[in-house]
């Protein structure tokens, strides 16, 4: 008999037999009636067993049995309006694949108080929680909806080399390592390929892929190891051409994933809003609104999380959007590679959603020789690669850099990014 998914199971199967493969989530033992709660990969069913119908072998098998065991079950669907679904399966054969130890290291229950790092130290165990696995359901979602849209809209894949001689941003952000004899770094960011291929003249590109920083973060929102979505595009006219792809990103993802995830937010208990027009305010702007709150914050200063948490509410009360695009950043908080306007102001962006900050991007100085100059007034020494890029024809060009973890956290409201990646890395962790 071919195996059946849960989800596969509806009314309209009444009285047929099927094969169902999973875990015990729980059992009930009312001595003549038993009840066995199954769970796969698609949903969780109950299965009966009666003493008068269930052969004895089978009937007695289940009160041997210990949750999160693997168990495989033939059986008839039988209408039961007191079921979850209206339905149940009558067990007419049981077979114990592989018996779980007892008892559990962590609580696989949907009401489970394990805190997060013991769930982390067993997340094979954790994951089988409807509601853990919901979040990364909706996870890989949304990386198929990013390479669609990418694809739909003309941009070529090109996957960053993660081990590098040099890196963009701060020195101390950068994994050291041995790379047979030299010295060599785990990729902070892809940013110096995406403008590589940018001037090859593939124009549009993007990568998804790991970033590696070391940073020292003991933060909800902070991971050494992350999920990048980046992407680079030439010929713009200004960062508003990048700003303007963002926002029809986030549209297309949030739409798909509202229309094609309905179980795992309705798990969740989320309604996901689609964003319209993003609004787009400047800085100083921004400081001013914050400052009408109480935060007040000097002209070079960067948003701190208590901003970006102050600001998300104060433009969800004013504009009825989860997002916010942050503009034209003080050049004393962003990188040397970022192009200048004429009143020394930084055309870059940070999009806050939900009061965290997911992306940063920019327009990026193709101009050598101010390139050279931003990058002196830093303190930093271009590296022989990076000016070579920008000898032989570069465009005018921006891109943005994107967490996917951080995406994620922010569209399912969770309490820690940690919730939002499998098996996370921080200052602290290192296993599993």
């Amino acid at each position: 008999m071919k195996r059946s998914y849960i989800e596969e199971i509806s009314k309209k199967s009444a009285n047929q037999k099927i094969l169902l493969k999973g875990w015990v989530a729980e059992i009930r033992d009312l001595n003549k009636i038993k009840f066995l709660i199954l769970r796969d990969k698609t949903g969780v069913i109950q299965t009966i067993a009666l003493e008068k119908k269930t052969p004895q072998e089978s009937f007695d098998l289940i009160s041997k049995i210990n949750p999160e065991s693997v168990v495989e079950i033939q059986g008839k669907v039988l209408l039961n309006k007191e079921a979850k679904d209206g339905y149940e399966i009558l067990i007419d054969n049981l077979i114990l694949m592989n018996q779980a130890q007892v008892p559990l290291p962590i609580d696989t229950s949907s009401k489970s108080n394990t805190k997060i790092d013991k769930r982390l130290d067993y997340r094979f165990l954790d994951a089988r929680r409807p509601e853990v696995a919901a979040i990364f359901k909706i996870r890989s979602k949304i990386i198929k909806y990013g390479t669609d849209f990418f694809d739909e809209n003309g941009f070529i894949n090109c996957t960053s080399p993660k081990i590098t001689i040099t890196g963009l941003e701060s020195g101390a952000e950068l994994f050291k390592m041995n790379y047979f004899g030299k010295n060599a770094y785990l990729s902070q960011s892809p940013q110096l390929y995406k403008q590589m291929f940018v001037a090859s003249g593939f124009e549009k590109v993007y990568d998804i892929g790991p970033v590696f920083r070391a940073e020292k973060s003991h933060t909800t929102r902070h991971l050494t190891e992350f999920t990048g979505i980046d992407f680079e595009m030439g010929f713009i006219e200004n960062e508003h051409d990048v700003m303007d792809v963002i926002e029809q990103l986030f549209i297309y993802i949030i739409k798909n994933v509202k229309k094609d995830c309905k179980k795992e937010l309705e798990l969740l208990g989320l309604e996901l809003n689609i964003p319209k027009k993003i609004p787009r305010i400047p800085m100083d702007e921004v400081k001013t609104m914050l400052a009408e709150k109480g935060k007040k914050l000097k002209q070079e200063d960067d948003l701190d999380a208590e901003a970006e948490q102050l600001l998300g509410h104060i433009i969800k009360n004013k504009f009825g959007s989860d997002f916010v695009f942050v503009t034209l950043y003080p050049f004393a908080v962003r990188p040397f590679y970022h192009m200048l306007d004429e009143k020394g102001k930084s055309k870059s962006f940070d999009l806050i959603y939900n009061g965290v900050e997911i992306c940063t991007g920019a327009q990026r100085e193709h101009r050598l020789e101010i390139l050279e100059k931003q990058a002196k007034q830093k303190g930093i020494k271009l590296e022989k690669i990076y000016t070579d890029i920008m000898k032989y024809g570069i465009p005018p060009h921006g891109g943005v850099g994107l967490g996917l973890d951080r995406i994620t956290h922010r569209l399912l409201e969770l309490p820690n990014i940690r919730e939002a990646i499998l098996l996370p890395r921080d200052p602290e962790r290192l296993t599993p």
